[in-house]
């Protein structure tokens, strides 16, 4: 029996604050209150994202996983695979920072942006890195790399994080709030891992990948 409601659409919330207030409320009166699980869209939705805030490390984790799995296969370098996931870290945690600053909870929508943020941040990282790799198996030091790597394929990462943030920057006017804050977030990961992969990772690369400029 759901002893929440009385007869007559009564909430017995409602009652026993009223009398609360009035200092009529019983002894055992709070042990009248039965509070049940919601049903239907609304509690299912509340349960995926119970769920989604209890294990939103795991798929973070696993997520950056395998990222560095694809691009130690591809480079045969974990240093390399370093420098392309430690950038995507870092956004993603200033993503989290900026969802708590606009008070954007933790849900399946906004951490499917996260992930979607990760992807192109990757893309973004491996088009540097490849352009620099060639470079330094081509025998030239890593500062000559790297601006070669901004002549070519970081003027085309540029404008690709442009026009992607433009195009979803737009949603901030939109009359729907989660649309207004995916806008927001979405524009945010696309420029801030534009910026990560051309200042952040040929740092990393500095730090990390002394051994193959030598080699080269």
């Amino acid at each position: 029996e759901n002893k929440a409601w009385a007869g007559g659409n009564v909430n017995l919330r409602e009652k026993l604050a009223e009398q609360s207030a009035s200092g009529d409320v019983p002894e055992d009166g709070l042990n009248e209150v039965n509070l049940r699980l919601a049903t239907g869209n609304v509690g299912v939705m509340a349960a995926i994202n119970d769920e989604v805030r209890a294990v939103k490390r795991q798929i973070l984790y696993m997520l950056y996983a395998a990222v560095f799995v694809m691009c130690l296969i591809s480079f045969r370098s974990p240093r390399a695979a370093l420098c392309i996931v430690l950038p995507l870290v870092l956004v993603t945690e200033l993503g989290h920072a900026l969802m708590v600053y606009l008070d954007i909870g933790m849900k399946i929508n906004t951490l499917t942006v996260v992930a979607l943020g990760v992807g192109i941040g990757v893309d973004y990282g491996i088009y540097i890195f490849a352009r620099m790799r060639e470079s330094l198996l081509a025998g030239k030091p890593l500062t000559e790399a790297y601006f070669a790597s901004l002549k070519t394929t970081g003027i085309a990462i540029f404008y690709t994080a442009l026009t992607l943030a433009v195009g979803v920057g737009t949603w901030v006017f939109s009359d729907l709030k989660f649309q207004a804050d995916m806008g927001v977030m979405l524009t945010f990961m696309f420029v801030v891992n534009m910026i990560a992969a051309i200042v952040f990772l040929p740092a990393l690369c500095r730090w990390l990948l002394r051994p193959m400029e030598r080699s080269a």
